[in-house]
């Protein structure tokens, strides 16, 4: 299994992003994480690592340590993303230093929903990302 975590700097846009997922992927609800916004409250607009990091580690161990694509929005979000991988790769814990974790070059909605119908099929971390990057160049007209 492949988990499946959508970054964007609104807490509101990373969970709408992940319901409209799991519409196409019923039954994959702790595989597919939102890491959006700052705080708690979710009224902060940003990125935060460290809150991406820990739905890293969510997704992946939900998913049977298969992996985690990683969808985000701009910007900072994609930094912010690459920053989470960095601090796992530089962990001290080797269950979180040995998670393979791919960005995918692809638009956050329709990147999400191809990877999750991709991963709720059994697609493995490649086929998910695969999903996800082929929306790049679909017309939607």
């Amino acid at each position: 299994m492949t988990g499946i975590v959508i970054v964007s700097h609104s807490w509101k846009i990373a969970e709408g992003v992940r319901d409209l997922a799991l519409e196409m992927a019923a039954g994959y609800d702790d595989k597919i994480i939102a890491a959006g916004g700052l705080d708690d409250e979710n009224k902060t607009i940003g990125t935060d690592a460290m809150k991406i990091m820990q739905a890293i580690i969510k997704a992946n161990q939900a998913a049977d340590n298969g992996g985690v694509v990683i969808l985000a929005d701009i910007g900072s979000g994609i930094m912010s993303a690459q920053t989470a991988i960095e601090l796992l790769s530089e962990s001290d814990d080797d269950n979180e230093k040995n998670i393979n974790v791919k960005l995918a070059d692809a638009p956050i909605v329709e990147g999400a929903v191809c990877a999750a119908v991709e991963a709720v099929g059994g697609g493995d971390l490649e086929a998910v990302l695969n999903a996800a990057e082929s929306a790049r160049g679909e017309s939607k007209l």
